[in-house]
């Protein structure tokens, strides 16, 4: 009997039970359905997260200042006041594997323009900054080195402040009160987002000249942060070790004492959340397998109440020259067949089931063409691996005693 016969054949004996044969396939269906969303969504969301890292900056380090040792209590970071602006030029200047530096520093303030008023985060810092960030412009410019060295009253502004003070207008030229000083916005930047890294808004700021806010708003010398940009991703973790040497030396830090520095690498925390993602899609596509299996059973039970019904149909069909093969072929057959339409409509039934769901939680979804592929074979191989016994137990009848079966 060649493959072609086995195939019509099968098609033939599901037909004659198709709510049968349907329910037996609903374990697949589901199993199937439930692996592709799992992936569809686990791997969307992990594309969505390093987005989110990747919108932070380009193989960026953070460089922060330190903590204290108070009469052996130590204070959180951003507490020490050795970080300065001389800081940031050395790491430019003597650190080959960093491209570009930017030193700045923040603090909360309320802002007014006209009748409207938003409590904001203002950084200070250098022009140099948004290359560091790849943070572009929606409207108008960044200030100008000329303006750092002039501590000019002059601002950017974040997509959020944009809206909660101007709504839809162009707020360039346009003149915003900070504290007590009058600040002119000279741009906007683009949209951001939310940092995966902190979960803060990062369009919920204002920028201005590194000096201008020391000098003018918080009467300081000293640095919060430095915003470091290395040549690569790769060249990111020598970068790291090379600024911390410099630190130390600069800082005079001792061998055996807490550095009053901390550096952070951006690239720990986007492998971190890759390795996260990772974990959580094999742990949900495992659990979501369960139903494969329990489908995989459906087609043994099923195959074995088929072998029963159909005991004369094997006798009559072994008497006229049906090899034990020829009837294993059949069953074997039937329960590709199963696995086949089941697999294919658990695609379907994944695949919107994805849609649905980002739809409704406005969640991303990616999902990959080696993941319905392997669905396919994996949901195959179940209805091979459980149609097997009941085929061999069909192959292996006595073709007399199968005859007399009533």
């Amino acid at each position: 009997m060649s493959f072609t016969d086995a195939f019509r054949l099968a098609l033939r004996a599901l037909g004659r039970n198709k709510m049968r044969s349907s329910l037996t396939m609903l374990g697949l269906i589901i199993g199937v359905g439930a692996v592709i969303a799992v992936i569809g969504i686990g791997q969307g969301a992990a594309a969505k997260a390093q987005e989110q890292l990747a919108a932070m900056g380009s193989n960026m380090l953070f460089v922060g200042s330190g903590s204290m040792n108070r009469s052996g209590l130590h204070t959180g970071h951003f507490q020490t006041k050795t970080l300065i602006t001389a800081d940031a030029r050395a790491m430019v200047r003597e650190c080959p594997l960093v491209s570009a530096a930017a030193p700045g520093t923040s603090s909360g303030q309320q802002v007014v323009y006209g009748n409207q008023n938003w409590a904001t985060q203002i950084t200070g810092t250098e022009p140099q900054y948004f290359d560091v960030r790849n943070w572009p412009f929606s409207a108008g410019s960044s200030f100008s080195e000329e303006d750092v060295i002039q501590s000019a009253t002059v601002a950017v502004l974040g997509e959020t402040v944009r809206k909660n003070l101007f709504g839809p207008a162009n707020p360039v030229g346009q003149v915003i009160r900070i504290g007590t000083l009058p600040f002119k916005v000279v741009g906007v930047l683009a949209p951001k987002g939310i940092s995966a890294g902190s979960g803060q808004d990062q369009d919920d700021a204002i920028f201005a000249p590194l000096t201008t806010v020391q000098k003018k708003l918080l009467g300081q010398d000293w640095l919060r942060w430095i915003m470091v940009s290395a040549v690569s991703r790769e060249a990111s973790y020598v970068a790291q070790r090379q600024i911390e040497s410099l630190l130390r030396d600069r800082h005079k830090v001792k061998s055996g004492d807490d550095d009053d520095f901390v550096v952070r690498n951006l690239a720990d925390i986007a492998d971190a959340a890759a390795e996260q993602g990772t974990v959580m899609t094999i742990l949900l596509t495992i659990v979501a397998s369960v139903a494969l299996l329990v489908g995989g059973i459906g087609i043994m039970n099923i195959m074995l109440v088929s072998v029963t019904e159909r005991t004369r149909e094997i006798g009559i069909r072994m008497a006229i020259g049906a090899t034990e093969e020829d009837v294993r072929r059949q069953f074997l057959t039937e329960a590709i067949v199963l696995g086949l339409i089941g697999g294919t409509a658990g695609i379907l039934f994944g695949v919107a089931s994805s849609v649905a769901v980002s739809k409704w939680l406005e969640w991303p979804i990616l999902i990959p063409s080696y993941a319905i592929g392997a669905s396919t074979l994996f949901a195959i191989a179940i209805a091979l691996f459980f149609g097997f016994y009941p085929a061999r137990k069909a192959s292996q009848l006595n073709p007399i005693e199968a005859l007399r079966y009533e």
